[in-house]
C-alpha cells in the first residue's frame, strides 16, 4: 500500500510543466539564431547598418536614371522617394514593439501580426526573399565587375580575364564571413562598408564637379522616339526603387538593440535611422544631380565609367565599391540565414550546431555565386522582377500594415499620408517592371551566359 501511495504521489512525466521546457528550448534556439542571438547593439550600429543596407552600388546609376527622368520629374521623384521611405521606415521602427511584452524581430513577424500567421508569411516572405537574395546575386556581379575594372585599368596590357573568375575571387571572402554568427559579429565589416559607400559616392560627384560641365552637354531625352522615352522613364523609376532597398533588414537590425519599458529600442534605433538618412541624402542627391549636370544625357549607367580619368582615382573608387558590396552582401544575407536556420531547427527539428550553420551558409554563398556567374546580366532582370518586391516592401507595405493595425480615423492626416504612399507605391510597382521588361527585350541579344 505504501509503495502504491508513493507511486501515486510521484508526479507522472506528463504532469511536469512542459511550458517551461518549451520556453527554455525556444530561448536556446533564439540565442543561437542570427537575428536574436545578440541584443547589445548601440544606436550607432543601427546608423551604419542602415547606411550599408540603403546606399548600394545603385547610387552610381542615379545620374543615368536622371537622364531618362529629366530635371523636373527626376528631382521630384528622388526627393519624394527619400521622404516616403523615411516615413515608412519610421512606421516599421514604431511597430517593432507595438505588442506589449513582445518584439517583432523580423519583417514576416510584422506581417503575421497584421494579416495572421499564414497569410502574413505568404505576403512578406516571398517579397523579402526576392529582395535579399536578388541583391546578393547582383552584388556578386557588381563586385566581380568592379574587380575586373580595377584589373583592366591597372594593367591595360595584361591578358584579358573573364568576368567569371573575378566573381569567384569576389565570392572567396564570403565563404569565411558568412560564418559570422549574427549581425553584431559583422559590425566592423558593416562599418567599413558604410564608410566606403560615402567615400565612393563623394569621389563620384566631386570628381565629376572637378571635371567640369562637358562641351555640348545636352539634357534632351535620350530616346529618339516618344515611345522609347516613356519606356526609359518607367525603367528609371525601377532604378530609383532599387536604390531604396534597406527596409528589408530594418526590423532585423532593430532586433539587435536592447530594449526595456523605460527605454524601448525604437529610441536608439530612430536616432540611428536619422543619421543614416542624412548620409543617404549626402550620397544620393549630389551624385544624381551633379553627375547629370556634368554629363547630361551622355552619362553612362555607372558614373565611374563616365569619369575615365584620373585613372588612379577611378581605381580607388572601384576598390571602395568592392569593400562596400562585401559588407552589404553579408547584411542582406543575414536575414536569409535566419530564415533557413529557423526552418531547419524549428520546423524540421535539426539540432542547432556549427555543422548545420556551416553547410547551409556555404551552400547559399555558392548558389548566389553560381547564379551570378551564369547570369552576369542579372541586374537587368532584377529591374523587372525586383519591381514587384522592392516597391511593396519599401514604399507601401508598411503603410498597409499600419492601417490594418492602428486603424487611423478616416480622412485624418495619418490616413491620408498612408493612402498617398500606397497609391504612389502601387504605381511604382506596376510601372517600373514595364520599363524593366522592355529593357530586357531590347538588350536580350547582348546577354551572354557565363560571360
Amino acid at each position: 500500500m505504501d509503495t502504491q501511495a508513493q507511486a501515486q504521489a510521484e508526479p507522472k512525466p506528463e504532469e511536469v510543466p512542459s511550458n517551461e521546457t518549451e520556453e527554455e528550448r525556444k530561448k536556446k534556439i533564439d540565442d543561437w539564431l542570427p537575428i536574436t542571438g545578440s541584443r547589445n547593439a548601440k544606436w550607432w550600429y543601427a546608423a551604419f547598418h542602415n547606411v550599408t543596407a540603403m546606399v548600394g552600388a545603385g547610387v552610381l546609376s542615379l545620374p543615368y536614371a536622371m537622364s531618362h527622368l529629366g530635371w523636373g520629374p527626376g528631382t521630384v521623384i528622388l526627393v519624394l522617394s527619400w521622404v516616403i521611405t523615411l516615413y515608412t521606415l519610421w512606421q516599421m521602427v514604431e511597430m517593432h514593439e507595438m505588442i506589449p511584452g513582445k518584439r517583432l524581430d523580423r519583417y514576416h513577424e510584422l506581417g503575421q501580426a497584421a494579416f495572421g500567421e499564414k497569410l502574413g508569411l505568404y505576403i512578406v516572405v516571398p517579397q523579402q526573399l526576392i529582395c535579399e537574395v536578388g541583391v546578393d546575386i547582383v552584388y556578386m556581379v557588381t563586385g566581380g565587375k568592379s574587380l575586373q575594372k580595377i584589373y583592366n585599368l591597372a594593367c591595360g596590357d595584361c591578358k584579358n580575364i573573364k568576368l567569371t573568375y573575378f566573381i569567384m575571387i569576389f565570392a572567396s571572402p564570403h565563404f569565411i564571413l558568412a560564418h559570422c554568427p549574427n549581425f553584431n559579429s559583422i559590425s566592423v565589416v558593416s562599418l567599413a562598408a558604410a564608410v566606403m559607400s560615402l567615400s565612393y559616392s563623394t569621389i563620384a560627384w566631386a570628381a565629376s564637379a572637378d571635371k567640369g560641365r562637358q562641351a555640348e552637354v545636352s539634357y534632351a531625352p535620350v530616346a529618339s522616339t516618344p515611345t522609347g522615352g516613356v519606356f526609359n522613364f518607367l525603367g528609371a523609376l525601377g532604378e530609383v526603387a532599387f536604390a531604396y532597398a534597406g527596409h528589408n533588414v530594418v526590423l532585423e537590425i532593430q532586433a539587435t538593440i536592447p530594449s526595456s519599458p523605460e527605454r524601448p529600442s525604437k529610441v536608439p534605433m530612430w536616432r540611428g535611422v536619422i543619421v543614416a538618412y542624412i548620409v543617404v541624402a549626402l550620397c544620393y542627391f549630389p551624385v544624381a544631380l551633379v553627375g547629370y549636370y556634368i554629363f547630361g544625357n551622355k552619362v553612362e549607367d555607372n558614373i565611374l565609367i563616365s569619369l575615365e580619368k584620373p585613372v588612379w582615382l577611378v581605381i580607388i573608387a572601384n576598390a571602395f565599391v568592392v569593400i562596400h558590396v562585401i559588407g552589404s552582401y553579408q547584411l542582406f544575407a543575414m536575414p536569409v540565414f535566419d530564415m533557413m536556420e529557423s526552418t531547419l531547427v524549428k520546423k524540421l527539428n535539426f539540432k542547432p550546431s556549427f555543422k548545420l550553420r556551416f553547410i547551409t551558409r556555404t551552400v547559399y554563398v555558392a548558389l548566389t555565386m553560381f547564379i551570378g556567374i551564369t547570369f552576369p546580366f542579372f541586374g537587368a532582370l532584377l529591374s523587372f522582377f525586383g519591381g514587384f518586391a522592392f516597391a511593396p516592401t519599401t514604399y507601401f507595405l508598411p503603410c498597409i500594415i499600419w492601417l490594418a493595425i492602428y486603424k487611423p480615423k478616416k480622412f485624418s492626416l495619418s490616413w491620408f499620408a498612408n493612402w498617398i504612399c500606397i497609391t504612389l507605391g502601387l504605381m511604382l510597382m506596376i510601372l517600373g517592371p514595364i520599363g524593366g521588361l522592355r529593357n530586357i527585350i531590347v538588350h536580350a541579344k547582348e546577354f551572354k551566359f557565363y560571360n
